[in-house]
């Protein structure tokens, strides 16, 4: 038996406008710029929407209705459900519909698309719950799979999910971490006795997610038999195909005029055909398949560029000092209680705004322009950290004030438990230091 494991990570940012640096101190505003297509995050929405979203989405209810054994998953960020909330309600009412046909899964996630894990646990910490929150109210499930940022994936990430419930977590399947080995298996995380890792046979899910459209690949174009013929070539290799690969692949990455939803549409079926192959959801896959050996992860490793790794952002120095930057404000951000100013700090983690400031080329510099809506790495920079500058400001005015009001409030607590007599006594020095400014001014 081969069983397809389909998963599609849902996202959007809230994209830095252009802030300048005479923005610092006279605007708080700094994630939508009206004036500027590219970084209207209510308009990009409504095309993404238009273009990915609202096809897929029905080519998905459809595929449903029409093949009992058809299950999928879905993971989004926080950012993405609240933008959704606020800009295009039946986007997230077809999602609430997918998943309440109870054969489309959701995933744990970060609520802000960050890659806290490896820079302030406790931030993480806060954000999945965030996360399973919201996605609580809005869908009735609690996930129980964990899929990080990024894909990104290390031994200690494996163990805080076994630590904390979760059945699995997922991880990039490459070829460096698994040697001669197979990602088309279940495997167990080094150092971890219950959870398992599913790892994305990542071959399988470019081919759709980055090469379907492109006419120079010699497979183009890519039918949906085809590719049934190449998942069902592993009969007898492996258990699981875990396709992992974003939402927008569909109608955004790769356009409609690509063929990609007659594609999609065709592929359910095709694979059916097979006696030994149907579908199952991350739960089903792991609860139904053994461990076939462990996987050790002590580096970083994610789903993103040639390297695999953290660089795509962190790899260049303005990358570098706007992370630490970020992660820098933590315990200042947190003790204002202002919930306003926590939010904001959180959607400036957005991994995003990073990856636009990455100076890579070839291949990789490529992906990181076509996804960047700033003319240069240096220009994403620039907003990133004026919008920081003034973040800081606020949360300084805020730390200050904050610390004023616990001196007052302490000097008043201090006065409320002097003993009576002490308060007689303090009072009739007031009375007798005006008696003597009386008499002083009155001569």
């Amino acid at each position: 038996m081969l069983t397809v494991c389909p998963y599609f990570h849902v996202h959007q940012p809230y994209r830095i406008k252009k802030f300048r640096v005479f923005d610092i101190g006279n605007d708080n505003e700094y994630f939508n710029d009206s004036s500027e297509a590219d970084l209207n995050n209510r308009k990009i929405i409504e095309k993404v929407a238009h273009k990915s979203y609202r096809p897929m989405n029905a080519k998905l209810m459809e595929l449903l209705e029409k093949h009992p054994e058809f299950c999928f998953a879905l993971s989004f960020s926080g950012t993405v459900l609240d933008q959704f909330e606020a800009y295009a309600p039946d986007v997230l009412e077809s999602f609430q519909k997918l998943v309440a046909t109870g054969r489309v899964e959701i995933l744990a996630d970060t609520y802000h698309h960050s890659l806290a894990f490896f820079y302030s646990v406790p931030e993480f910490e806060r954000q999945v719950a965030q996360h399973a929150k919201r996605v609580h109210e809005l869908f009735g499930v609690s996930p129980r799979v964990f899929r990080n940022t990024e894909l990104s994936y290390r031994n200690d990430l494996a163990k805080w999910c076994e630590d904390n419930g979760y059945l699995g977590i997922m991880a990039e399947g490459w070829d460096p971490v698994l040697g001669w080995r197979s990602p088309n298996h279940v495997y167990s995380p080094v150092g971890c006795n219950r959870i398992k890792v599913l790892l994305k046979n990542y071959k399988l899910s470019d081919d759709v997610a980055f090469r379907f459209g492109n006419k120079g690949w010699a497979s183009h174009p890519l039918t949906a038999e085809t590719y049934a013929d190449w998942i069902h070539a592993h009969h007898g290799d492996g258990n699981t195909i875990n396709l992992f690969m974003d939402y927008e692949t569909f109608g955004e990455h790769q356009w409609e005029d690509t063929g990609i939803f007659n594609f999609i549409s065709a592929l359910p079926e095709i694979l059916l055909r097979h006696p030994d192959t149907s579908f199952k959801t991350p739960s089903e896959t792991i609860e139904s398949y053994d461990s076939v050996g462990e996987i050790d992860v002590p580096d970083i490793l994610t789903w993103a560029d040639t390297d695999r790794d953290l660089t795509a952002w962190t790899g260049n120095d303005i990358q570098k000092d706007a992370i630490a930057a970020i992660y820098g404000m933590e315990k200042d951000v947190m003790s204002t209680g202002d919930t306003e100013l926590v939010e904001v700090w959180r959607k400036l983690q957005t991994s995003d705004h990073f990856y636009y400031m990455c100076t890579k080329w070839s291949d990789d510099g490529d992906v990181h322009a076509y996804f960047s809506p700033y003319e240069s790495p240096y220009d994403a920079y620039v907003a990133f950290m004026n919008a920081l500058s003034d973040l800081q400001l606020r949360v300084q005015h805020a730390v200050a004030q904050k610390q004023q009001e616990e001196m007052i409030n302490a000097e008043d607590s201090q006065e409320v438990m002097m003993p009576w007599y002490e308060r007689i006594v303090q009072y009739l020095k007031h009375l007798v230091t005006r008696a003597l400014l009386f008499i002083k001014f009155s001569n």
